[in-house]
């Protein structure tokens, strides 16, 4: 894989990376299907044991091409805002995006996908449900639109890599209709 080219952008600090993974909510899953044709969504997941989850239906279009060609892409980023220069050419974006490669995999083994949904539950509805999921209840729970049980993929990473471009609010471009 090509490496980051601007390296003055490069971002190596694990616990930042690890703390902004752990924080977003929602990733851009790139894939490939069968025709070579690019397919992206945005999911909801988690980052656990340094590993990206998702959830979703268990078929549909994602299923398909990740059952047939697993190699994705998983993308998060958050844009901060315009970085201003007396230069037009030289404004910029301030950002922080992490970019991971790997395979994606359905996970089978009813303990991990239990611990996965709970935390999924738990990142996205705090404190909502009293209890834990167990593993009956997410062995027998099948999705309401197709009827098929919930399917959780998992993502090993084989390259991530990290950038950012971090706020300077003495050059943040500041909107003059907002203020």
């Amino acid at each position: 894989m090509e490496q980051i080219r601007y390296t003055q952008r490069i971002c190596g600090d694990k616990n930042k990376i690890n703390n902004f993974l752990e924080d977003k909510r929602v990733g851009a899953l790139s894939m490939c299907d069968e025709y070579g044709n690019p397919y992206v969504i945005p999911v909801n997941y988690i980052y656990l044991n340094e590993k990206i989850y998702i959830h979703g239906m268990g078929s549909g279009k994602k299923n398909r091409i990740i059952e047939t060609k697993p190699s994705v892409c998983f993308t998060v980023f958050e844009e901060f805002g315009t970085v201003v220069d007396i230069v037009p050419c030289k404004c910029d974006t301030s950002y922080f995006s992490i970019v991971i490669m790997g395979k994606m995999f359905l996970v089978k083994d009813i303990n991990e996908k239990t611990q996965v949904l709970t935390k999924l539950v738990e990142k996205f509805m705090p404190n909502f449900f009293k209890n834990p999921l167990s593993n009956q209840f997410v062995e027998k729970y099948k999705s309401s639109f197709d009827k098929m049980p919930v399917s959780v993929y998992c993502l090993s990473p084989e390259i991530l890599t990290a950038k950012e471009n971090p706020i300077d609010m003495e050059h943040m471009f500041k909107n003059m209709k907002q203020i």
